[in-house]
């Protein structure tokens, strides 16, 4: 049968299954370009892709056999009058072993100010075994004028980066914040994180 011979109902009813298809097939793009940002983010939290550190609880029973420098890095966004540093440029570290270091952030302006910090770690390939303990990135910082806090971070380096062979090389790794304005928190907002589910 071709298409000329098919009866008229079976047309509008072919017609109708492909207008069907091609809107099920555009909201399923609309909703999967909403959860496109927040499923990278996860991916690059779970794999360190991008040089985006983990997550840990614990440091690891036993330490590894390499020592490599970690460098710290410090910067201040466009529009934040702050002043954010490092107090230890750089250390060397054993695989394995747990580190404090901790950072030193004054606000500059007469004026309390609210602040978020976005980091990451180069080489990318060592974010998959840069892992945090405590760290104040997970929070937004408020400091009152001219307010200075010392924050720390807890870190280690996961003994399974001597496994890595795109981690032979590599000596330095190197922890870089950066510190951008945040804006407050509003009244919805503050209301829906305090109503019981």
């Amino acid at each position: 049968m071709t298409l000329q011979e098919v009866p008229p109902a079976s047309g509008v009813r072919r017609k109708r299954l492909i207008a069907l298809s091609a809107a099920a097939s555009s909201l399923a793009m609309l909703g999967l370009s909403f959860a496109a940002v927040p499923l990278y983010r996860a991916y690059c939290a779970a794999t360190g892709y991008g040089g985006t550190p983990q997550v840990a609880k614990l440091a690891p029973a036993s330490e590894g056999e390499r020592d490599l420098i970690v460098r710290f890095d410090a910067n201040v966004g466009p529009g934040l009058a702050w002043t954010f540093v490092p107090e230890t440029p750089e250390i060397k570290l054993r695989t394995g072993k747990t580190a404090t270091i901790f950072y030193k952030i004054t606000n500059m302006s007469d004026q309390a100010t609210l602040a978020r910090a976005a980091f990451n770690v180069s080489p990318e390939s060592a974010g998959a075994y840069f892992d945090k303990i405590a760290c104040f990135c997970f929070k937004d910082q408020k400091l009152g004028p001219r307010e200075t806090l010392e924050l720390p971070v807890v870190f280690f380096l996961d003994p399974e980066l001597e496994k890595d062979a795109t981690m032979v090389g590599v000596e330095t790794i190197t922890l870089s914040y950066t510190l951008y304005a945040a804006k407050p928190p509003t009244q919805d907002t503050v209301a829906a994180k305090e109503k019981p589910l």
